[in-house]
């Protein structure tokens, strides 16, 4: 997906406030796509973009997280562990889809489809800079940062 525009979208916040691509364009935006609020490598991945907001800030990059939980569910997430980065909620897989990272996964044997927890980096003009598909919660903040500091 890389050099590729990326796919538009139009969908509510955390706040309920519908959010585009377009409102964006002139900074970089950093779409991470996580499956669930409250869940343990959700919880560390955001707090960790959290922690790093001013310096995304200072790279004119504004982050972006994406699940299909509700917009009351984000509220919550935000409210419980004081964020306030973007979060859209995409309960129709809309965007998750178009984004390519709606997926057959496995746990205990069991076969469902979830989200992948991936990231796309989109620059000034709408195309998609980098695709990040591995993506250790952990560590995945930091090494968007070094990245785009590197640029």
């Amino acid at each position: 997906m890389e050099q590729q525009k990326a796919p538009a979208f139009n969908i509510p916040d955390q706040k309920g406030k519908e959010r585009g691509l377009e409102e964006f364009k002139g900074q970089k935006i950093l779409l991470y796509f996580y499956p669930k609020d409250m869940t343990p490598g959700c919880t560390t991945e955001t707090i960790g973009f959290q922690d790093l907001k001013e310096d995304f800030k200072k790279l004119n990059t504004t982050i972006i997280g994406i699940s299909k939980d509700s917009v009351a569910s984000h509220e919550k997430f935000c409210e419980k562990h004081n964020l306030d980065i973007i979060l859209l909620s995409d309960e129709e897989t809309t965007m998750i889809q178009e984004y390519g990272v709606w997926q057959e996964k496995s746990m205990f044997g069991k076969k469902y489809m979830g989200i992948s927890r991936e990231s796309f980096l989109v620059d000034e003009e709408g195309i998609i800079m980098k695709h990040w598909d591995k993506v250790k919660p952990a560590h995945h903040p930091q090494e968007v940062l070094d990245y785009i500091s590197s640029l």
